[in-house]
């Protein structure tokens, strides 16, 4: 009996440690998180043998505990689904094939558990590969496909999800700067840079440097950093705080969490605190210019990644500057050469950064550098550049330089290439008797070398355009001599417009050696001259809207309580009370220098126009110099200068910033000066032989 009972309490034991290793798996998978990845904007489609790419991210800080690939998609009703696939491969590795099915009029729904040991940190892609086939094939007969028919489209409610577990904060600033900037962090809004209430100027200063840097590292294009005083209800829920201030103006239990060791009148503090419950990254000191330039060093991106303590002093002698900008004007597209393989159409993007400011002048030129298979149909092979998806040229392949093919396109100056662009390289590599010719992924190919690029001759856009944004506010990638006018007094909505502006310059701003200064409705025009303006507020909390009113191309009226009806937009006086605007203007207080006026009747209304150019994902809805938007999502956008921007260069000028043309310009000059210095020697010796005879 006593042996019956210990089986009892063993299987009883056995039992219960069970049920407490399930529950705890169930605790465990509760407590992970999810992100997930849109398919791209747009629906997209395969046809016949074709492929997508998706990408996403995977953050240092995750542990992955599973991915899953979510499909909405629909083929052809007319597709063979035994002798038609799709497959799916994660970072060039395959790892699941299906055949679609044409019931349900085609569309369906799969979901896909994928191997997590193929992800890597950072950037992924899933390609989806599809072979579709609308005619029966017959192993005696080659059968032909007509492409129209064999499609499969991906729906954009396709996904990508990763259930992850976030590794403990264990790396001090560098580990903290990539949480606060995460793609999870901003998507759940878990993210903020505060300042106090009633923040000072120098504040704000060290706070933009500071967004600016930290705004650099978000890579997603409807998602912003916000910018807040500090207070219990904006850090509530909060995962990541910045907090920049002066330290008489630190929360009390913040400070008393400080490093106690530096004297804070000669030096700055960047520090860790609150690591397990809110993690918080205190800038302080009771310098104002070291506050600065601690706001400096956190806009510098490199310097950041490089701190693994929780602690960094800053003194007079520490280096924060970025290095000084510098362009190439011969730029390599690949530095070991890319290989393509497979039949028909294959292609090869090559991204090119440029500051915003900068377009392509005349003489670029592509220059390629490649080689390919010999058993294509020459008849019908060639390959295509494009820039920014526009095509500049062809050139057919041909059998006697298949070992080494060389092409140079000219870059057409009316394209308006701007900014960061792209080229791609198309090879249409059409082999013969292609409807008898077996799959094969390796067979035929191109090769691009890497002595393929470009070379660049680049001029300035100076149109003062929001085509052009974010220009004047930056030139060749930091602040170009920026005043920021304020209201004296600051609501939420007042941060979170300001927090806007920077939000989307602090992306394109890599360097963090320019200027930002802050004032409020008491400025004087001396403080304005020599600077580009962003004024922030209403005609009655902003001297700088309310005096330059007469040269904006939305006028308020008399008492600021609406905007006027102009030529381009008639306004009715209730609803002109209920718009933003955004208005870029000549500056009134210096030739050569640009005004942009974020306004509205009211604060709500101006933080509704500063969305507008917040972020990329917004940013193509602006152009022109004045746009107007409204609460219910509509917006208004037009040119009103006829001219716009600085002077032409002169020709003296365009030969100074064509580094080609100047040597060009300096060997001819030197060579005259030789032929004239030669000449008055000759003839200083000729008279002197005749002074001799006589």
């Amino acid at each position: 009996m006593k042996k019956q009972w210990t089986m009892l309490v063993l299987c009883l034991s056995l039992f219960f440690i069970q049920i407490d290793g399930a529950a705890a798996a169930v605790l465990q998978k509760d407590s992970s998180l999810t992100y997930e990845t849109l398919f791209t904007g747009t629906d997209v489609s395969l046809s016949g043998s074709s492929s997508q790419q998706q990408f996403f991210k995977v953050m240092d800080y995750w542990n992955v505990d599973e991915l899953s690939i979510n499909l909405h998609f629909q083929i052809s009703q007319i597709t063979e689904d035994q002798n038609s696939s799709v497959t799916l491969s994660l970072n060039g590795s395959p790892f699941y094939t299906f055949r679609p099915s044409v019931q349900n009029n085609g569309e369906q729904q799969l979901t896909v558990t994928a191997p997590k040991g193929f992800l890597k940190e950072g950037s992924n892609t899933l390609t989806i590969q599809g072979y579709l086939r609308t005619a029966r094939v017959d192993n005696q007969i080659c059968s032909v496909d007509n492409s129209p028919d064999n499609w499969l489209h991906l729906f954009n409610t396709s996904n990508i999800v990763v259930r992850y577990t976030p590794k403990a904060l264990s790396g001090g600033i560098s580990d903290f700067s990539e949480r606060f900037s995460g793609i999870d962090t901003l998507t759940d809004n878990h993210s903020l840079l505060a300042v106090p209430d009633k923040s000072s100027a120098v504040e704000l200063e060290a706070a933009t440097y500071a967004l600016s840097g930290l705004a650099s590292n978000n890579t997603l294009s409807d998602r912003t950093i916000p910018l807040l005083p500090y207070r219990g209800d904006t850090v509530k829920a909060k995962e990541a705080v910045v907090l920049m201030a002066m330290y008489d103006h630190v929360p009390a239990p913040l400070k008393a969490l400080l490093s106690t060791t530096e004297d804070l009148g000669t030096h700055a503090l960047i520090q860790l605190v609150n690591k397990d419950t809110q993690p918080t990254l205190v800038v302080t000191s009771k310098d104002e210019s070291l506050l600065i330039k601690a706001g400096r060093l956190l806009g510098n991106r490199d310097l950041i990644e490089q701190i693994s303590s929780d602690l960094l002093v800053i003194d007079d002698a520490t280096e924060v500057a970025t290095p000084a900008f510098s362009l190439s004007s011969d730029i390599t597209f690949t530095e070991t050469g890319d290989k393509l393989t497979g039949p028909n159409h294959q292609e090869q993007t090559y991204f090119v950064s440029l500051p915003s400011n900068r377009s392509i002048a005349d003489s670029g030129k592509i220059s390629l550098d490649f080689r390919y298979a010999e058993n294509l149909d020459f008849g019908r092979s060639l390959v295509t550049v494009s820039v920014n998806g526009t095509p500049i040229g062809s050139k057919k392949l041909t059998q006697e330089l298949a070992n080494g093919d060389t092409l140079n396109f000219s870059i057409p100056e009316n394209l308006n290439v701007s900014g960061n662009f792209s080229v791609n390289v198309a090879f249409d590599l059409e082999l013969p008797s292609a409807i008898c010719t077996p799959n094969t992924e390796q067979m035929p190919w191109a090769y691009i070398s890497k002595d393929s690029g470009l070379h660049l001759n680049t001029k300035d856009r100076t149109d003062l355009l929001f085509n052009n944004y974010p220009y004047p506010f930056l030139r060749d990638e930091v602040y170009n001599h920026v005043a920021v006018v304020l209201p004296e007094e600051m609501d939420d909505y007042s941060y979170q417009s300001l927090s806007n502006v920077f939000n989307l310059l602090g992306q394109y701003a890599s360097g963090n050696t320019g200027d930002v200064h802050f004032y409020t409705d008491t400025v004087i025009a001396d403080n304005l001259k020599n600077n580009n303006i962003i004024a922030i507020g209403t005609y009655k909390n902003n001297k700088v809207i309310r005096d330059n009113n007469d040269k904006l191309y939305f006028q308020y009226n008399s008492e600021g309580t609406t905007f006027h009806s102009n030529e381009k937009m008639s306004i009715e006086e209730q609803y002109g009370a209920q718009i933003g605007t955004l208005q870029l203007i000549d500056s009134p207080y210096e030739n050569g220098h640009g005004l942009l006026a974020v306004t509205g009747v009211s604060s709500e209304e101006y933080y509704l126009a500063s969305k507008l150019i917040a972020s990329e994902g917004n940013k193509w809805k602006v152009y022109g110099d004045g746009v107007v938007t409204d609460k219910d999502g509509n917006i208004n956008a037009y040119r009103f200068k006829t001219a716009s921007g600085a002077a032409k260069d002169s020709v003296v000028q365009k030969i100074v910033d064509r580094s080609d043309v100047l040597t060009f310009v300096v060997a001819i000059v030197l060579v005259l000066a030789m032929v004239i210095l030669s000449l008055l020697l000759l003839l200083r010796k000729h008279m002197k032989k005749r002074g001799d005879k006589e």
